[in-house]
């Protein structure tokens, strides 16, 4: 068995990589077992040819005697006496995945273990059958990783101090994953982290607004237009500054042509005022940059993003890019495999291949999504998981199995759905897609109805996976030596696991598409967007008439602010009830299980509940408080209002905050996307505001009306009574 005493035994000389997965197993081996075990069974990592590569082999064997299965090349041990657990493989990232196998196989240390805060009791030891033997396949996607984009709380965050210590863990999770590469970050980040994902094993790929993983041009040199046109040996040395900054990792060179952070070149360059224009300037690009890298590595893996307008151009024929490079489609961030929206412009191109077979392809994929619309990027993703795997599904139908780059912005929010992809990575597709509508570039069924039963090939494997899901992460906590808590324990996981199941189901909905479903964006710069155009276009002599926020037209595309929030109410007030609703259950939940399982399910999913939940009944206040100046002139009732949007913006807040324990300690501190602390802020000016409209130059009619002592509202003297009262005081007073 393993146990505290089970010594780790590897060869000389392997890599830093494996040398990082050896520590986290050391680690694993303490958090798991008593100190006090017996004697345990030695843990023996080398290298050996013969097995394919990515691949491992973990068996049981004697010492001196390697039982590889047929085919495989024997070798020969040197550690003296008795069996030992071996594990082989012919390359780092092999050694690196047998490394977890053993971990997660014998220990329970779950991949995301970390990220979802497991617990572990303590055992004497973990058995190993004297004839385990377990060769591993290999993965369905060759190039499979992460992209920490939008990374705002990992950034701010800190593990005992130490700001690499968050990035090294999500790392190790990805590798635990099965993933082998990475954009480590965005912007400035991916420069400071891509050494350290590269130690950890992993292939280094770039941003697409980063050609070869250069520094944008804005910030090597801020003071000039970002213009190819006039500076291309700037450019290009920014290109061969990047090359060779990274000659010493493996990298998945990306090639392309974007402009200064997530948009298109002509936006800054009106000179390219033609989708032929622009089509020939990043063709050449990309060739010129292909060419020098291949100049510099001729086995060079190269890829480029059809990303946004760019997919635009290649569908259109506007692109010429070399055949062996590898084109990377994109869903439009909210998991359909369409063009995303910007703005107003929804085209909802088809992003697959038309067929598989030809060329080189791959996907970049959202389990987070950032737009200042409509998406989820604190809380997951609001399609529900039947819909992704239906979506990747078609991916792998459409032969776009070379590169799955998945955005996972900070991780922790999004455990469930990147675990879930992981396991479609490596081991394929999960059902056929639904006959007749579910294609990718199709309507399809929306999939965030009822999930009762099976009604479709991808339900089982997602109901499957779900209830082992829950079991792996909520189900330590359970006293089985107590009689009848099994039942207990079987019945509680079912409850976590319903959870689960729900979370899609009120999701709200907010336009005509299958994938038209809102995160806390919607709610949260919602409810921004529209207190902000009440304050700015408020028309005091035609409330009615106020003009709407042009910002919100790509929701709701109406002539005046009341229409537009009478759109939006439409959808955040159910979304209200709903949210309620699941909260109520959530919390029933956890009310029955163990007291440390029911922290860790506050912890990880009922706090994305709560955000939701206080996000869009803020939302729903400040329509509220919109609507009573814009239909009445009632600025006592819109100032109220404004106040219990304040109010559940900040208990969203707190609660979210309330969870960070352990080494989680500040870890929401910097949610500054979705911000629902800036909510909050906003609402309280709103108040201020209403306040000015109704209760100014003097400042005390209302008080006036609420305050005892302060005279009444039919007393009107020239002194006041009272000292004026702050907004929050006012408020807390008419409450």
């Amino acid at each position: 068995m393993i146990t505290f005493n089970s010594e780790i035994i590897a060869d000389a000389g392997l890599s830093t990589g494996v040398r990082y997965a050896v520590r986290a197993l050391e680690r694993d081996i303490a958090a798991t077992c008593l100190e006090n075990g017996p004697a345990g069974i030695p843990i023996r990592i080398c290298l050996r040819d013969g097995i394919a590569p990515e691949c491992f082999i973990v068996e049981v064997a004697d010492t001196g005697t390697v039982l590889l299965s047929s085919g495989m090349v024997p070798g020969t041990g040197t550690d003296a006496g008795g069996r030992r657990l071996l594990i082989s493989a012919s390359d780092d990232l092999g050694l690196i995945y047998g490394i977890y196998h053993v971990s997660r196989h014998f220990l329970g240390v779950r991949d995301l273990w970390f990220w979802n805060e497991q617990s572990f009791i303590k055992r004497g030891g973990y058995a190993v059958p004297d004839d385990y033997s377990f060769i591993s396949k290999p993965f369905a996607v060759r190039f499979r990783g992460w992209f920490i984009n939008d990374e705002v709380l990992i950034d701010d965050w800190k593990i005992d101090g130490d700001n690499d210590k968050p990035w090294e863990m999500a790392f190790e999770a990805l590798l635990r994953c099965g993933g082998n590469m990475t954009i480590p970050g965005t912007d400035e980040n991916a420069h400071i982290y891509c050494r350290l994902a590269s130690e950890m094993g992993l292939w280094i790929t770039h941003h697409h607004a980063e050609p070869l993983g250069a520094r944008m041009f804005a910030r090597a040199y801020p003071d000039l237009d970002a213009s190819y046109d006039r500076y291309p040996e700037l450019f290009e040395g920014l290109w061969r500054e990047g090359i060779e900054k990274q000659k010493d990792y493996k990298v998945i060179w990306n090639l392309g042509f974007r402009g200064q952070g997530d948009r298109p070149f002509w936006a800054d360059d009106p000179a390219y005022d033609t989708d032929e224009k622009r089509g020939r300037l990043i063709s050449s690009l990309i060739r010129k940059q292909y060419d020098l890298i291949r100049s510099v590595d001729p086995d060079a893996v190269c890829c480029s993003n059809l990303y946004g307008e760019t997919m635009e151009l290649y569908q259109k024929g506007l692109l010429d890019i070399p055949g062996d490079v590898i084109f990377i489609w994109a869903d439009n961030g909210f998991g359909k495999m369409v063009t995303r929206r910007r703005g107003r412009h929804n085209p909802r191109v088809c992003a697959l291949p038309e067929s598989a077979g030809t060329g080189r392809h791959g996907i970049y994929y959202h389990a987070s999504f950032y737009d200042l619309q409509a998406a989820g990027q604190m809380t997951m993703l609001p399609n529900s998981p039947e819909f992704v795997v239906n979506e990747l599904n078609e991916v792998f139908e459409k032969g776009a199995d070379d590169y799955w780059m998945i955005n996972c912005s900070n991780i922790k929010p999004h455990a469930y759905i990147l675990d879930l992809i992981a396991r479609i990575w490596r081991d394929g597709t999960k059902g056929a897609a639904t006959e007749g509508n579910s294609g990718a570039c199709h309507p399809n069924d929306d999939r965030n109805g009822d999930q009762n039963g099976d009604r479709h090939p991808a339900d089982a494997f997602v109901r499957a996976h779900r209830d082992e899901y829950c079991a792996a992460y909520y189900g330590a906590g359970w006293d089985k030596d107590t009689p009848g808590c099994e039942n207990g324990r079987e019945a509680g996981l079912a409850a976590v696991s319903e959870l689960y199941r729900l979370w899609p189901e009120y999701a709200p909905k907010y336009g005509p598409n299958a994938d038209d479903h809102a995160g806390e964006q919607f709610a949260n710069h919602g409810a921004r967007v529209l207190a902000s155009a009440l304050i700015t276009n408020f028309d005091r002599n035609d409330p009615m008439g106020t003009k709407p926020a042009g910002e919100w037209l790509w929701f709701a595309d109406e002539e005046t602010l009341h229409g537009q929030i009478t759109r939006y109410r439409e959808v955040v007030e159910p979304a209200v009830r709903g949210y309620k609703e699941y909260l109520d259950k959530a919390q029933d939940t956890a009310a029955g299980l163990p007291a440390d399982t029911a922290v860790i399910l506050k912890d990880t999913l009922i706090w994305q509940i709560e955000y939701l939940y206080y996000s869009y009944l803020g939302a729903l206040h400040i329509c509220d408080a919109a609507n009573a100046c814009l239909t009445d002139r009632d600025y006592l009732k819109g100032f109220y209002e404004a106040g219990l949007a304040a109010e559940a913006f900040r208990s969203g807040y707190e609660e979210m905050r309330g969870t960070e324990r352990g080494v989680f300690a500040g870890f929401f501190n910097n949610d500054c996307e979705a911000d629902i602390r800036q909510s909050h802020y906003v609402a309280k000016g709103l108040m201020s505001y209403l306040r000015f409209c109704g209760d100014g130059p003097h400042f005390y009619g209302w008080q006036r009306q609420f305050q005892k002592g302060a005279g009444g509202n039919k007393v009107h003297l020239i002194l006041r009574l009272k000292r004026h009262l702050t907004d929050e005081e006012l408020w807390e007073l008419i409450k």
